[in-house]
């Protein structure tokens, strides 16, 4: 049986133009859908838009103009950073698609005859902002305990989510599948949330405060609470974006979990965990489906260790960083500097320093120097080799390639990319290692050690194809460069198993060796004093 892995992102509010944030969860998905289509699973990908709600009737307002056109102009900057980005998605929900929105009201309506969804008059304090209601306990001086922004006293009579009749079965179903929120400090959060009582969830806004929403099948009065529209996306997608219904295919049931043939992975922001993890979690265990393998809440980026926001001036454009710096030194970067699940600073010198050192002194410098003694030495073309001229340097070498795939596998599917990453540049500097103390210039200089050299030259440029195959869900489009300066035609993205293995690069294969990968960034010295 083929496995199955469905990935998403969370669905970006169109309020605004996407940032690196949105980039960050994007980027990350792409790798981890890239890297299981390599190893033979069945992928489907989601990333999208969430167009309703307040801000974005607000933002629809402050441009003049209705709200579905303000959202059809903002749409393309996103699906136009994704090509961008090289992000391979399968397919890009947006929420006012009208099969989206009857499958939110066919959602409700099943609800709502379960007598899951009741009416109630509620007053509480009310963030524009977080688009949800707090209770009197989470007021802190008027602020919003989540944005820290005012909130708003409201009194209004609104459609509620039996979702406090779930909350034993969910703290006990966190409990007893220990990979279902991570990292494992995000689930002792939601668990700490979960100490308290937990409330019915508001699911309905009236039109008379907020009119831009999917309407209740079952009260025109109402529009649907934007989180509740924006979740059930995980769902409706598989029924209409894919080439044929496929909520079989691809949600998860815990037999075919247990077996390990299925996975269902939600990457989601630390600000929306709850919303997932809780909101999300009890709406499946009222409508009888399983629960997504695992949700795993990422950090922010900073800049200059503060948040990002407009109003510092401070946000970074994925647009401008890969116009100057290129796309996969920007995939590096992001998913090398920090672990996946803690906060990063951003900075340009950081990045220039990844740059400079990881990609063009490492692994840019060990294809150009490979390539540029094959074209020396062995007029271009990759020598072959005897295993009669191997030392205890092709040894280790070979060595670390048989375990490299394993690792990166062990690390990637533990949401680890920096440590993935550091794997493979185990192997990078490695390979430069072994040129340095094999000292391929020199063996060129004695015809008695030709075999040698041709071992050297052999193991060299084996190395770098086999780093392509490794680094490809991160860097597609570098190790596509790298393939075709190695003479070869292979399709990284669907390997045969036996390219896996070493030995694979045939002797007698014509390099093309081309500019290097990465030139280094000269930056200006800083004034002493």
């Amino acid at each position: 049986m083929i496995k199955t892995f469905y990935i998403t992102t969370p669905i970006y509010y169109v309020n605004d133009v996407p940032h690196i944030g949105h980039a960050y969860t994007t980027i990350a998905a792409d790798v981890l859908a890239r890297y299981h289509r390599q190893w033979g699973h069945d992928v489907f990908f989601l990333t999208g838009l969430d167009e309703h709600g307040q801000k974005v009737q607000q933002a629809a307002q402050k441009a003049a103009m209705d709200p579905k056109a303000y959202c059809d102009r903002l749409a393309p900057q996103f699906q136009t950073l994704w090509k961008r980005l090289n992000i391979s998605n399968n397919a890009f929900i947006r929420t006012t698609d009208p099969k989206h929105k009857a499958y939110v009201q066919k959602t409700l309506k099943a609800l709502y005859d379960k007598e899951l969804i009741y009416r109630a008059d509620y007053t509480g304090w009310y963030c524009t902002f977080d688009e949800r209601f707090w209770t009197e306990k989470d007021v802190v001086k008027g602020l919003c305990p989540d944005c820290k922004r005012p909130v708003e006293r409201l009194s209004e009579s609104n459609y509620f989510f039996r979702m406090s009749q779930y909350q034993d079965r969910l703290i006990t179903y966190i409990q007893d599948h220990p990979d279902f929120i991570q990292p494992q400090s995000r689930s002792n959060e939601v668990l700490g949330f979960l100490q308290k009582p937990l409330e019915d969830l508001s699911i309905s806004r009236p039109k008379s405060r907020l009119s831009w929403g999917i309407d209740l099948p079952f009260d025109s009065n109402y529009v649907t609470y934007v989180w509740f529209d924006a979740l059930v996306n995980y769902i409706s997608a598989l029924e209409y974006l894919t080439p044929k219904p496929s909520f079989e295919k691809y949600w998860t049931t815990r037999s075919a979990e247990a077996a390990g043939d299925r996975t269902v992975l939600h990457l989601v922001g630390k600000d929306i965990l709850t919303t997932h993890a809780v909101y999300w979690s009890t709406m499946l265990m009222a409508l009888e489906l399983p629960l997504p393998t695992t949700i795993f809440a990422h950090g922010w980026w900073t800049v200059s260790g503060e948040k990002m926001s407009k109003s510092r001036g401070n946000v970074v454009d994925p647009n401008v960083v890969v116009e100057e710096f290129g796309v996969d030194a920007f995939r590096y970067f992001l998913l090398r500097e920090v672990p996946f699940g803690q906060d990063g600073n951003f900075s340009r010198e950081a990045l220039i320093g990844r740059i400079n050192t990881d990609l063009a002194n490492d692994l840019g410098n060990l294809l150009n120097r490979s390539l540029t003694m094959i074209e020396r030495f062995a007029q271009g073309t990759v020598p072959a080799h005897t295993h009669a001229a191997d030392t205890e340097l092709e040894i280790r070498l070979r060595k670390t390639i048989n375990g490299l795939f394993a690792s990166a596998e062990r690390h990637i599917t533990n949401l680890e990319f920096n440590r993935a990453l550091e794997a493979i540049w185990e192997l990078v500097q490695l390979g430069n290692q072994y040129i340095d103390k094999s000292a391929p210039w020199t063996l060129a200089k004695k015809t008695a050690d030709k075999a040698r050299l041709d071992t050297v030259l052999y193991h060299g440029s084996e190395t770098l194809r086999i780093l392509s195959l490794a680094l490809y869900p991160f860097m597609p489009q570098t190790t596509q460069e790298m393939v075709r300066q190695l003479g070869l035609t292979s399709d990284l993205s669907n390997p045969n198993p036996d390219e896996l293995n070493w030995g694979y690069l045939k002797p007698g294969t014509k390099i093309a060796k081309g500019n290097p990968l990465f030139p280094r960034i000269e930056t200006k010295a800083q004034p002493q004093g």
